[in-house]
């Protein structure tokens, strides 16, 4: 490794190499792998949807009442409403998301590297461009998704209308208020999940290098690689940090996407409409429904991913650990 007019940094985390990476493995096993997150998860974003659309006189008020009033009405196919258009849609907004992420990922190290920040507040530039990149894009795929799977969530439930399945929802949906009515609350989406994703992409690898430190991990990473399982349970960590950081900043507004997402094709009452009624029922906590789910989604989700990605990319690299070297003129791994 050249050591002249370079700047070794020691990323304790599994930063892909995306022109030597497997797209094939990447794409075909890594498909197969989020599909498996999505089906572990899926229930708890049923439960987080419920809990943000319930009016003020449900007796549902928790996760576990919304928990036990779905089994008792549904069985376990309640929490799987809306699952087929998920991982139907999920599957190519996720490709673009990771495709996107990626690419941007080592860009964006190279933009920020002449400011001479510290590792931490580099990898969380870094991370949160990427992230906030991958999300603006998949949003075109992903909101007609959202839009219909919400629907199916919460069909009969506190007076929202029924359906016979996703393509019900999306013909009525188109019927009454045309295409743009399966993007209803897209501005929304994107001010929720594009800061959401670089908030939380940001706080992971920020933290994973504050971690990697307190460890006693330095610039002997290379020498001394940690093992597989130590790279696991600090991304893990890394991870639910993310999670509560993201899911705190940016559950009000998806609380309120949701609302405007779910409500029947005559009712478009605006932003505000709905935050004066999640304020008039529950005071500026209203805001915060669903805030646990979400907090558990989102940081499960993630450290799933992450391991996901360990295993997608470990062939190209030390322990799963990338150096990546920052020469004046490129970049090299």
């Amino acid at each position: 490794m050249e050591t002249s007019n370079t700047r070794v940094h020691s990323f304790a985390q599994t930063e892909i190499n995306w022109d030597k990476l497997d797209k094939t493995k990447f794409y075909v096993v890594g498909a197969g792998l989020f599909t498996g997150i999505t089906v572990a998860l899926y229930p708890v974003s049923v439960v987080k949807t419920r809990l943000q659309v319930a009016s003020k006189d449900t007796v549902e008020r928790n996760a576990l009442s919304v928990i036990r009033g779905i089994l008792k009405a549904d069985g376990i196919p309640g929490l799987y409403r809306g699952f087929g258009t998920v991982i139907t849609g999920a599957i190519p907004a996720r490709i673009i998301f990771l495709t996107a992420l990626e690419t941007t990922k080592i860009a964006a190290f190279k933009m920020v590297e002449p400011f001479k920040f510290s590792e931490a507040t580099q990898a969380a530039i870094a991370n949160g461009i990427a992230g906030m990149s991958g999300s603006l894009l998949a949003q075109s795929v992903f909101v007609p998704v959202d839009v219909v799977s919400q629907k199916l969530m919460v069909q009969g439930y506190s007076g929202h209308a029924k359906y016979s399945g996703g393509i019900d929802v999306a013909c009525k949906v188109i019927k009454s208020d045309g295409i743009r009515g399966l993007y209803r609350g897209f501005g929304l989406s994107v001010m929720t999940y594009a800061p959401s994703s670089a908030v939380w992409w940001a706080s992971y690898g920020s933290s994973q290098r504050v971690i990697w430190r307190l460890l006693g991990h330095g610039k002997d990473l290379e020498k001394a690689p940690p093992s597989h399982g130590t790279i696991a349970l600090v991304q893990a960590t890394g991870g639910i940090i993310a999670g509560a950081t993201a899911s705190c900043i940016t559950t009000p507004l998806d609380t309120i996407k949701t609302r405007l997402q779910v409500m029947g094709h005559d009712k478009r009452p605006s932003t505000v409409h709905v935050v004066k009624n999640l304020i008039a029922e529950d005071g500026w906590l209203g805001l915060y429904r669903g805030l646990g789910p979400r907090f558990f989604s989102m940081s499960a989700w993630g450290t799933s991913m992450i391991l996901a990605y360990e295993y997608l990319s470990m062939d190209f690299f030390l322990s799963g650990v990338a150096f990546i070297v920052v020469r004046n003129d490129k970049t090299k791994v």
